[in-house]
């Protein structure tokens, strides 16, 4: 029961992580517009995301331009975005293959197999976590080198967003998750039936013939045997007694 409670936890970690890590990849607030400088009494702010760019009036107007083309985008907006596609999948596929593993689901519960499909869930969701944090990572290096250069404008550097925050959130609750799962699960077959090996039929001992009741020969003393031995010629002939004088 302990178990069961451990992978469900280990389970809601990766799917809140996926939550987030789908809400991060969508929302544009990767990068802000700084507000420092002369920036201070701007009446709008400029968001930069994976998918479009928005710009925030004082007004509490949005309006937001998407990406047309993929192929002019900077090569670190194409890395982050197809890492971070990824890791929503790779979440995604964590989340089917540890609910099919879980020992609370019918799904092969008398299969060997289902521990370890628990575990590869886990796997799954440890990759999803590790893909993401590294995205988080990369841009969070850019938008500080960015901030230190001295040779950009002010108005070229930006902060970094809500979406890179709630990245390293869900980050945390996936190689969480997938931690869990793995710890619980290893070596541990879960309801599997254990493999039963073949038994060997070892051949029957020989039988053992008790000598207990089987009666012992008669003994017979050696006087005895004397006196009902037949005597021969050469005895009675020695004995002083002649055969020719009874004939």
């Amino acid at each position: 029961m302990a178990s069961m409670v451990v992978q469900l936890l280990g389970f809601f970690l990766g799917l809140l992580g996926l939550v987030v890590s789908v809400v991060a990849t969508v929302l544009p607030h990767w990068r802000r517009t700084l507000y420092v400088g002369s920036n201070i009494i701007t009446t709008t702010a400029y968001m930069k995301g994976l998918w479009m760019e928005c710009v925030w009036h004082s007004t509490g107007i949005y309006q937001c331009e998407v990406h047309r083309s993929m192929l002019a985008l900077p090569p670190d907006l194409q890395a982050a975005r197809a890492l971070m596609v990824l890791s929503c999948l790779t979440s995604t596929l964590a989340v089917l293959v540890s609910s099919t593993g879980m020992k609370c689901t019918r799904c092969a519960r008398h299969s060997p197999t289902k521990h370890v499909l628990a575990i590869s869930g886990g796997v799954c969701f440890l990759s999803a976590g590790m893909l993401c944090l590294i995205t988080v990572c990369w841009t969070t290096n850019d938008v500080i080198l960015d901030f230190y250069n001295p040779i950009l404008p002010e108005g070229m550097k930006y902060e970094i967003g809500m979406a890179v925050y709630l990245g390293y959130v869900s980050a945390c609750l996936s190689l969480m998750g997938g931690a869990v799962l793995c710890w619980n699960c290893e070596g541990r077959p879960g309801n599997a039936l254990p493999l039963q090996l073949p038994r060997r039929h070892h051949p029957p001992p020989p039988p053992v013939f008790s000598t207990l009741n089987t009666p012992a020969p008669p003994y017979y003393p050696p006087a005895a045997l004397n006196g009902n031995r037949t005597p021969s010629r050469t005895s009675v002939s020695s004995s002083g007694y002649r055969l020719n004088d009874y004939v």
